[in-house]
């Protein structure tokens, strides 16, 4: 599975400053050929299941090899690990504080890393 280039972003940012403005730039930094879709960008403040919620509810309605990232966290700037997932169809990437719980519970996973800091 080839990731199509297709990322979608899930936050509790908004969009009233700068934060998923600077999101989108790295990801286009990385990848100008990037698309980006904005599953949305308000959750309600550090409502992680909201989060989990949302994202169950429409992840299945992309194509294979979409990319997850989900930045919902009531511990955001701390050192709380991110969680890097692949499914059978899907990548995601969010903090590990259950908003990936029902993704887990609905599909095999085929590899699930833990990013820790030193």
């Amino acid at each position: 599975m080839h990731p199509p280039g297709l990322i979608t972003l899930l936050t509790d940012f908004g969009d009233r400053d700068s934060f998923v403005a600077s999101m989108k730039g790295v990801i286009l930094t990385i990848n100008p050929l990037a698309s980006i879709v904005d599953l949305s960008l308000h959750i309600a403040p550090h409502a992680v299941g909201e989060a989990a919620y949302f994202l169950k509810s429409c992840y299945r309605d992309f194509p294979v090899g979409t990319v997850y990232v989900a930045a919902v966290d009531p511990g955001v700037g701390s050192r709380r690990c991110p969680i890097i997932m692949r499914s059978e169809r899907y990548f995601f990437l969010a903090p590990d504080n259950g908003l990936l719980t029902h993704i887990l519970a609905d599909n095999q996973v085929g590899c699930c890393r833990f990013h820790s800091y030193p």
